[in-house]
This record gives structure tokens, C-alpha cells and sequence, in this order.
């Protein structure tokens, strides 16, 4: 059966502040959503708070993996449950290469146990050498990533989309159950947002779920999603079918505030 990550009655905020106001949404594996909404309506505080970001609080509601609670998960257990976060605004980590990274992370997702490493002394539990350089190389043709990006520092001297495009590799080596893009366009140029969405592309299937949270329409010209959700004062106030997205691209978001404005003060 495909999993299901399911955002029920969610009220959420940092340091007293709400943010979330009753937020309900769900997303099937094999499923691609796209979350829009004008600045400051809470999708990218939805997207911390679905992985777990420390800062953030969650007053009442809840968020369900397959019926279960995550919200007393740290971060790195929602990982392993199969959750991932492409972030906007990926840090740089000079000093740690691309594939010193990813090993280090699918060891730590897929929980790999002591054992003798190539590369390491006994006790090491990380994915041996050789499976992890196939892999790897199999990830990067499949996002179109230059092999000679494993040997350069995690985003260090990266362009915008050469960052995002890592993110996207680290969704292939990671291979979640949902995927949550926060706002993977943003600060892109057109040939950089096509390259990332067909990266997105290749992986999308039943074995994934994908949250794309975006401003704007082109993106979606290139990820199609099944089911357009707008959010507004931290609520989805509008959801509907991918010709949503296009009548935010025509009318802006000033239609949404009038239709809804009244309705979240009330």
C-alpha cells in the first residue's frame, strides 16, 4: 500500500508567534502536490515543521506518517522514516565534499550497522565504497550532475542552480517516501528551473510523494502537479487541479486576499 503523510488541524508558530492556523493536507506516495501563496502565508514554516526544525512549535493538530505521529521525531529520525527537505537556500560546508556528504547521509537514513570498511577501520557504519561510488554515479547521470562534482565542497562556490540541483541529487541517494521542494525555483533562471524540474521528473513514481512549494507558475510548466493547494494567513484556503496554478499566474494574489481576507479575520 503507498504511504501517506497526512497534515491534520495543524497550529504551529516560533517564539509565541502563530504562523499555522489550522493547516489540513494530504499527500500519497506516487503523488505530486504544489503548495502556493503569496510571501509570509507560512509554506515554507510548513515545510520546517513537517522535518522537525527545533525552533519551531506546534500548538495543537498533527502530523501523520501512515497513521502514526511524527511530531515527537528529532529530524533525523523523520529522515530514516522516509521524509526530505530540498532547502531554500542550501548552506555551503567547505572542507566536506559532495560524496564524503551523501555516504554519510544514506549510511545514517538507511541505518547501516558496523562493519569493516575499505576505507576505515573495523567498526565504521557506512555503505561500503563500491556500492556507494555505484550509486552515486548512477544518481548523476540519472539528474544530469558532472561526476567531477563529488570531489568540490558541498555548495561551496556553487551557482544558484548548481546548489539546487544537489538537493535534487541528494533526493535521488536518499530515496524518500515524500519529498518536500521549499521554494527549489526561487532565485533560479529559466534554463536553471528546467534543469532542476526534469531532475524531479526522473525521479517521481509510485515509491514517491512530492510537495513542490512555489511563488510562481513556471516551475510547474515543467513538474505537473496533480492537486494545486494556495495558502493564505496560514491556512489552505483554495485546492483544486493544475489549472489553479494557471489562474494565480493570470490574476496574482490579490484575489485570493479579497475572496479570503475577511473570511480568516472573521
Amino acid at each position: 500500500m503507498a504511504s501517506v503523510l497526512e497534515i491534520r488541524d495543524l497550529y504551529a508558530g516560533i517564539e509565541g508567534q502563530e504562523i499555522l492556523k489550522g493547516v489540513n493536507l494530504t499527500l500519497r506516495q506516487g503523488e505530486i502536490h504544489a503548495l502556493m501563496g503569496p510571501n509570509g502565508s507560512g509554506k515554507s514554516t510548513l515545510a520546517y515543521i513537517i522535518m522537525g526544525h527545533p525552533h519551531y512549535e506546534v500548538y495543537s493538530g498533527d502530523i501523520l506518517l501512515d497513521g502514526e505521529s511524527i511530531l515527537e521525531m528529532a529530524p533525523d529520525e523523520r529522515a530514516r522514516a522516509g521524509i526530505f527537505l530540498a532547502f531554500q537556500y542550501p548552506v555551503a560546508i567547505p572542507g566536506v565534499t559532495v560524496a564524503n556528504f551523501l555516504r554519510q547521509a544514506v549510511s545514517a537514513v538507511r541505518g547501516y550497522t558496523a562493519q569493516k570498511d575499505e576505507e576505515g577501520p573495523v567498526g565504521s557504519n557506512l555503505i561500503p565504497m563500491r556500492e556507494f561510488r555505484k550509486e552515486l554515479t548512477e544518481a548523476m547521470q540519472l539528474v544530469g550532475i558532472d561526476p567531477s562534482f563529488a570531489r568540490r565542497y558541498l555548495n561551496d562556490g556553487f551557482s544558484g542552480g548548481e546548489k539546487k540541483r544537489m538537493e535534487i541529487l541528494q533526493l535521488a541517494m536518499l530515496r524518500p517516501k515524500f519529498a518536500v521542494l521549499d521554494e527549489t525555483d526561487s532565485g533560479l533562471d529559466i534554463d536553471a528551473v528546467r534543469a532542476v524540474a526534469e531532475g524531479v521528473n526522473r525521479l517521481v513514481g509510485p515509491e514517491l510523494g512530492v510537495l513542490v512549494i512555489t511563488h510562481y507558475q513556471r516551475i510547474l510548466n515543467y513538474i505537473q502537479p496533480d492537486r494545486v493547494h494556495v495558502m493564505y494567513d496560514g491556512r489552505v484556503v483554495l485546492s483544486g487541479g493544475p489549472e489553479l496554478a494557471l489562474q494565480l499566474e493570470e490574476k496574482g494574489y490579490d484575489w485570493v486576499r479579497q475572496q479570503f481576507g475577511n473570511a480568516v479575520k472573521a
